[in-house]
């Protein structure tokens, strides 16, 4: 359980994440994923990371356990610690030295989509599903993070109902790169790699600075932005009501933590 680095071909990292039972993380998960992002981007021997999950899902974003468990004695240390985590993890991905791709299996929900938004590239299997319910769990965020992979108003949509979008409907999108049966997600995310990784690694390194300095939108400080309000909900008590009616809406994991 955890997260884990390989390196199975050459120029390749791939980071498997690995938190039974839905890849809910804990805060020293986040910051543990940051770290092997960071130290694959710093290995001059790899020019592309492939971020990928083990279990049921991709992603279930935070441990909302963790988090119930210390407001529930008054505390909000484990808010703050999630939130300066997903942001650290969310940035080591988007700052990755070299390109990042994104394979996507089951359930992406809440900070997975902070993950994948800010990926360079994304593989789906044809089971995968992608959506904030942050509204059914009494937070806000990773708007910033959807609004790269849908248009605005499918963004909103789908922020406000706390719906997904199916990996095909990303594709129409050209978010996704390819989707894929689920046997083959690993095999098409390392061919995908494998092609980006057989360009020289300085140029690629290069590259990936110059497309991060052309984006339009200052991902870390957008995100940071939101992040405001996620607190303003929890010490207004808003976000606790809400958590503590936490169900499982729009095909989000049954539980989580």
């Amino acid at each position: 359980m955890g997260v884990s680095t390989s390196k199975p071909d050459k120029g390749i990292a791939v980071i498997t994440v690995d938190f039974p039972p839905v890849n809910a993380l804990p805060v020293q998960g986040w910051y543990d994923l940051a770290d092997a992002v960071r130290a694959a981007g710093h290995d001059p021997g790899i020019r592309c990371v492939v971020l990928t999950a083990a279990g049921r899902g991709f992603n279930a974003g935070v441990d909302i356990k963790e988090m119930q468990r210390d407001t529930a004695t008054g505390g909000h240390g484990v808010l703050i610690g999630a939130n300066h985590a997903c942001a650290e993890a969310f940035s080591a991905v988007y700052a990755c030295e070299v390109p990042v791709v994104a394979a996507v299996h089951g359930f992406c929900l809440g900070g997975g989509i902070g993950l994948v938004g800010n990926a360079d590239a994304i593989v789906a299997s044809d089971d995968a599903t992608f959506g904030l319910p942050e509204l059914d769990r009494g937070a806000l965020g990773a708007a910033t993070h959807l609004a790269r992979l849908v248009p605005q108003h499918l963004m909103r949509a789908l922020y406000y109902t706390s719906r997904t979008a199916t990996a095909a409907e990303l594709h129409a999108h050209g978010s996704v790169w390819k989707v894929v049966p689920r046997a083959e997600l690993a095999g098409a995310a390392r061919d995908l790699a494998r092609e980006i990784a057989q360009k020289d690694g300085s140029l690629l390194r290069l590259a990936k600075a110059a497309l991060n300095g052309i984006d339009p939108v200052d991902v870390r400080r957008s995100y940071r932005f939101e992040q405001g309000f996620t607190f303003e909900a929890n010490l207004s008590g808003v976000a606790d009501r809400v958590r503590d009616t936490f169900g499982t809406p729009h095909g989000a994991p049954a539980k989580e933590g």
